[in-house]
C-alpha cells in the first residue's frame, strides 16, 4: 500500500492501522531524513507486523511517485496543503499543489500495472463552500459539489474541490482493458479532531484547538456551524474504502453537526478551570465589523455566509456501507485537547 503525505495528521493513523494489519507500506514524505517528520512512523513499524519503506516525493515533482508506486495494489493519496492563512498567493500556496499534486500522483498510478484501487483524502470542502449552500436542503450529501468557492473566496475549499474533480477526471479517462484499471473512492471528512500519532503534527485542526486554550479566543467565538469527525474514524474509513469490494464513489465522514460555541462548551466542562476557553458567543455584527481586522480569513463575505447559519451533513453512506461507528464529540475533543496539554502546547 502506498500512502502519500505519510507524515501528516490523518496519514499517521492510516499508516499505523496498515502496519498493524501486516501490510507493507510505501510511505512518501518530502524529506525521509527529517527526524521530526518520520521518527514516529519508524516507531510504529518497530512494534507492528507490517513493513515500512520510506520514499522521498514532492507533489510538484511528476516523476517522484513512480518508484514508491511499484508493486502496490492500493494507493492512499492523503498529501495536500491545509493552510488557511499566511500566504500571499492562494493559487501557488493551495490550488496548484493540490491539483498538480493529484495529477502527478494519479498519472503515476496510470503507469503502475499492479494498482487496483485509489483512495483519495478529499474533504467536505469539496461538497460545500459556505453554510448558506445548504439552502433548500436538509443536509449536505455526497451528491453535492462545492460550486461557490474560488481562488479569491475560500481558496482552501476551492483547492479541495478542484483537486477532487481532477481525480475523477483522470479516473474517468482511463483506457484499455477494464480489468487492468484502478477504481477511485474518495473520503470527504469534515473538521478532523482527536489525538495525533505525532503530537507535533501541523494541521489547521491543531491551530483551532490551540486558540481555544491559549487565550486567543478568550473574548468569544463566532457561531459558525461545522462538522467534526475523529481522526481515527477517518483512518478506518480509508482502510475500509480500500478493501471492501463494494466501496465506491464519495463518502462524507462527519460524526457530529456542531458549531464553535458547542465545541467550547464541551471543552470548558473538563478544562475550563485551568485554561481560558471561550465562554461568549460573539454577535454576528461584531464579527462582520471586526473579524477581517483580527483574522484575514474572516472576510465579510465568509461571515455573512457562515456565521449564525446551521450546518448539517448526511453520514449515512459511511455508516451503512463502510460500517463506521462514530465516537462522541466529548471523547474526540477532550483527548485532542489533552494531547495539546501533555505536549506543552499551552503556557502555564
Amino acid at each position: 500500500v502506498m500512502v502519500t503525505g505519510a507524515s501528516g495528521y490523518i496519514a499517521g493513523w492510516i499508516v499505523k492501522d496498515l502496519l498493524e494489519a501486516g501490510h507493507t507500506v510505501h510511505a512518501t514524505v518530502r524529506n525521509p531524513d527529517k527526524a521530526k517528520s518520520v521518527d514516529h512512523l519508524k516507531r510504529l513499524a518497530e512494534s507492528a507486523p507490517g513493513t515500512l519503506k520510506l520514499f522521498k516525493a514532492d507533489l510538484l515533482d511528476a516523476d517522484s511517485f513512480d518508484a514508491p508506486m511499484q508493486g502496490c495494489d492500493i494507493l492512499m493519496h492523503t498529501a495536500s496543503p491545509f493552510v488557511l492563512d499566511g500566504f500571499t498567493d492562494a493559487h501557488e500556496a493551495l490550488v496548484r499543489p493540490a491539483v498538480e499534486g493529484t495529477r502527478n500522483v494519479l498519472n503515476a498510478a496510470n503507469r503502475c500495472d499492479t494498482l487496483k484501487r485509489v483512495v483519495l483524502t478529499s474533504s467536505v470542502a469539496s461538497v460545500y463552500g459556505d453554510a448558506t449552500d445548504m439552502k433548500g436542503k436538509s443536509a449536505f450529501t455526497e451528491a453535492d459539489w462545492n460550486s461557490t468557492s474560488s481562488v479569491n473566496h475560500n481558496p482552501y475549499q476551492y483547492s479541495k474541490v478542484a483537486a477532487e474533480r481532477e481525480a475523477w477526471k483522470i479516473h474517468d479517462a482511463q483506457g484499455g482493458d477494464a480489468a487492468s484499471r484502478w477504481d477511485l473512492v474518495t473520503i470527504n471528512p469534515s473538521l478532523v479532531v482527536g489525538p495525533g500519532i505525532n503530537p507535533n503534527a501541523t494541521s489547521e485542526s491543531f491551530d483551532i484547538l490551540r486558540q481555544f486554550g491559549d487565550g486567543t479566543a478568550k473574548p468569544g467565538v463566532p457561531d459558525v456551524g461545522i462538522g467534526v469527525v475523529d481522526v481515527r474514524e477517518v483512518a478506518e474509513a480509508h482502510l475500509r474504502a480500500a478493501y471492501l469490494p463494494e466501496a465506491n464513489g464519495r463518502y462524507i465522514l462527519s460524526g457530529h453537526d456542531t458549531d464553535f460555541p458547542e465545541m467550547a462548551a464541551v471543552l470548558r466542562r473538563r478544562f475550563g478551570k485551568k485554561y481560558p476557553i471561550p465562554k461568549r458567543t460573539l454577535p454576528k455584527a461584531a464579527v462582520w465589523l471586526f473579524g477581517p481586522l483580527v483574522n484575514k480569513t474572516l472576510s465579510r463575505k465568509f461571515v455573512s455566509r457562515n456565521v449564525n447559519h446551521p450546518w448539517r451533513a448526511d453520514n449515512s453512506r459511511s455508516r451503512e456501507q463502510l460500517g463506521i461507528q462514530y465516537r462522541s464529540l466529548e471523547e474526540s475533543l477532550n483527548e485532542f485537547f489533552q494531547q495539546l496539554v501533555d505536549s506543552g502546547q499551552f503556557k502555564k
